[in-house]
């Protein structure tokens, strides 16, 4: 396959905007007609069912963009055309099924393979380093050192400007006053006076100014020594005013920056503010007085003077992008969550200090970062291991963190001897199945909607998905149905009117007796039918990752585009394999911490909450694991990928029937706790109508925000009924 000479023949200039657009985000992309026109590297599909898959390149030399021929040939066989010219009806009919994901490199593209494939979950991150030259000039600027003189894109007068003014500056330009004061008492700290004067006035306003060092030397220096800063002042360390200042102003200041950059920090959008007072206290407070000159912008020219900070704008809202070694700074900044909640769970024990409830809603907030890392770990380690250590991998953790949570529950609920545990645990499981079939594709449908107006995804694979919907919903429930069908009607009270033994009779709290204490039923008939859908459940899995990986993969017909640059095929991961098996063992131990704080805090929320402990199990313990995954759901919306939108709920559907429900009924196997597999009525039906709808919604293989408003609203309708729900037996 070969390239026109007229192709790559293109304006240079709007080939690199091109990439700089496209790398502003992570580069997936959904395709419904199989071809696009806009872009170069979408020309050149590269057919990877997976990895191991790929053929050899393109003989052509003269082309940097690897081009790869698939191995695999199937029933159906696909045609991939050099350029993308009209489509022939072969080529629609194709196209229907067809996902195109464009990966940066083979590590990234393994990554979304396994994730699409298996069933596992979409982590957005890169775990890769993107090469800083391709990205957009948006991101690059987030990554600035803040010594840059260039002129302001606008007005310096913006909202963040004066909103720094207001947090920042005025208490940071107060300390440096006073601070000018006491050096100005001691007599010999006078130089240090002058400056810190200075500096009072420029944190006050420090936009469009700049902070250069000038020195006595730049003649000479310059020229024999480029890095001329770094050259030390011989008297420097012999004046006693050094010593002075040492000992009474820098410390003062040195708490003060510390404070404002740990502030801005956390505030996200303000990392500006940080690194501003980050390169003062490790730069500018420790040079010499008569080196530090404050200008404006337009001053900083010639050779004696050289720049050291010049920041333009306070806030950036682009900072949700900004990473720290790979990591979100989002994710970074709540581990500071997940440290203060371990501390004042496991030292306050009495409640002294913290509220239970407060405790509680700390422990649930801080499962968010450690699902993160969680999720981070999985990728990095599949994404560079075989399939094998993968499946593995992704087996074991994909879903700690709601396992390490419920068996956590069912341990303190059968320590306690109360069975209200145990409904919240099933009404966690209950909550995160409709929240994932119905909330997650109907709000992703909706923003995607109002984006895309309507939007395509491949009903095949999203036919597999629903047929393991029902086959794990049928399965879940059967023993609740079986026990409907055979259990004793038990009921408090029952009265006749009448007077006459024939007659009709009113009972009250009517119920079927279908726990453990119906022993012929339970022990003879329930019981064994619970272990052979725990049984059967995995193996319908595994049967479903078959017929997914290996003998019809064409079904999903996934296609890797390559879009290096030239000199960036070689892929530098973020995390190593050890280093991310480290970091994925330290997640899940916290992660078990914390989830012995909730359900420790948990009760007496249970006790004493006026909201029915359904509406808790089905909202806030079964969604707040699910933040992340709403999150990517909506981003692929956005950028036009709703099948992945889709598949990122549906997957997790699966796996909480066919994988969490299981171990749990393992766990109970070897451990008696108390669990059984048989839920009430309102779980029952809430969870079949919700399977029912969501299939009946992806038969066309087409979504638009009515469809994902109908998702959205029959979820809160069945949220509604858990809210105004009565309490659970036990609670």
């Amino acid at each position: 396959m070969s390239l026109p000479s007229g192709a790559m023949s293109k304006d240079p200039e709007s080939r690199r905007r091109r990439s700089t657009a496209d790398s502003l985000d992570p580069p997936w992309d959904s395709d419904p007609r199989g071809h696009r026109r806009s872009s170069l590297c979408d020309r050149l599909c590269v057919a990877s069912m997976h990895p191991e898959l790929l053929g050899t390149p393109s003989p052509n030399p003269s082309h940097h963009i690897g081009v790869f021929t698939p191995k695999y040939t199937g029933q159906r066989r696909h045609s991939f055309p050099s350029k993308c010219g009209p489509a022939s009806d072969d080529v629609w009919e194709e196209g229907t099924s067809k996902t195109t994901i464009r990966a940066e490199n083979e590590v990234e593209a393994h990554k979304l393979a396994n994730n699409y494939r298996f069933g596992f979950r979409k982590w957005k991150s890169h775990i890769t380093e993107r090469p800083f030259e391709d990205r957009s000039d948006i991101v690059k600027e987030l990554y600035s050192e803040l010594n840059v003189v260039r002129s302001p894109a606008g007005s310096l007068f913006t909202c963040g400007n004066i909103a720094y003014v207001l947090f920042f500056g005025w208490w940071i330009s107060l300390v440096y006053a006073l601070v000018s004061a006491l050096m100005f008492l001691t007599i010999i700290g006078i130089p240090y006076g002058k400056l810190c004067w200075k500096l009072s006035c420029y944190f006050l306003w420090p936009f469009g100014k700049a902070i250069e060092k000038a020195s006595s030397l730049a003649g000479t220096c310059c020229v024999r020594f480029p890095h001329c800063e770094a050259i030390p002042e011989p008297r420097y360390w012999c004046r006693v005013s050094t010593y002075a200042w040492l000992l009474l102003g820098y410390p003062l200041l040195c708490v003060v920056h510390t404070l404002a950059c740990f502030l801005s920090w956390m505030l996200v959008f303000t990392i500006p503010v940080a690194k501003m007072n980050a390169r003062t206290v490790s730069s500018i407070l420790l040079m010499a007085p008569e080196q530090v000159h404050i200008c404006s912008v337009k001053k900083a020219q010639g050779c004696e003077s050289r720049n050291i900070l010049c920041c333009y704008y306070a806030f950036n809202c682009y900072y949700y992008k900004y990473t720290v070694d790979g990591i979100n700074v989002f994710a970074v900044n709540l581990l500071l969550l997940v440290i203060v909640t371990l501390a004042i769970g496991y030292t306050d024990t009495s409640d002294r200090y913290v509220s239970p409830q407060a405790k509680f809603t700390m422990a649930v907030s801080s499962i968010i970062p450690l699902s993160y890392y969680i999720g981070m770990g999985i990728a990095s380690i599949s994404a560079q291991s075989n399939f094998a250590v993968g499946a593995v991998v992704n087996a074991t953790f994909g879903s700690i963190t709601e396992m390490t949570f419920y068996i956590t529950a069912l341990l303190r609920g059968h320590n306690a001897g109360s069975k209200c545990f145990e409904e919240v645990v099933k009404s966690a499981l209950t909550g995160t199945l409709l929240g994932c079939i119905l909330f997650i594709p109907g709000i992703c449908m909706i923003i995607g909607g109002c984006k895309h107006r309507e939007q395509r995804f491949n009903s095949r694979s999203a036919g597999v998905s629903s047929a393991l919907l029902f086959i794990s919903v049928g399965g879940v429930f059967a023993p609740t149905l079986f026990s409907k069908a055979y259990g004793n009607l038990v009921c408090e009270g029952c009265s006749n009117s009448t007077g006459n033994s024939s007659g009709p009779f009113v009972c009250k709290n009517c119920h079927y007796d279908l726990s453990e204490n119906n022993h012929s039923l339970f022990h003879s008939h329930i019981e064994p039918l619970v272990n052979t859908i725990a049984v059967l459940l995995p193996a319908a899995y595994l049967i479903g990752l078959i017929f997914t990986l290996k003998t019809h993969s064409h079904i999903y017909d996934i296609h890797i585009s390559g879009c290096q640059a030239p000199g960036h095929h070689d892929a530098v991961v973020h995390w190593s394999r050890w280093r991310a098996l480290v970091i994925l063992i330290v997640a899940t131990l916290l992660m078990s911490a914390c989830a012995d704080l909730t359900t420790e805090h948990i009760k007496p929320i249970l006790a004493h909450s006026s909201i029915s402990q359904y509406f808790i199990g089905v909202t806030v313990l079964a969604m707040v694991p699910e933040l992340p995954e709403i999150v990517n759901g909506i981003q692929f919306a956005l950028q036009n990928n709703i099948s992945l939108s889709l598949e990122v709920g549906s997957c997790i559907a699966v796996q909480v029937c066919m994988l969490q429900i299981p171990l749990l009924v393992l766990f109970n196997a070897f451990y008696d706790v108390g669990f059984v597999l048989i839920f009430s009525d309102l779980h029952l039906w809430s969870s079949i109508f919700g399977v029912i709808l969501v299939n009946y919604i992806f038969m066309d293989g087409k979504s638009d925000y009515f469809q994902g408003t109908a998702l959205v609203v029959v979820y809160l309708i069945l949220l509604a009924l858990y809210f105004f729900a009565p309490s659970p037996d036990g609670c």
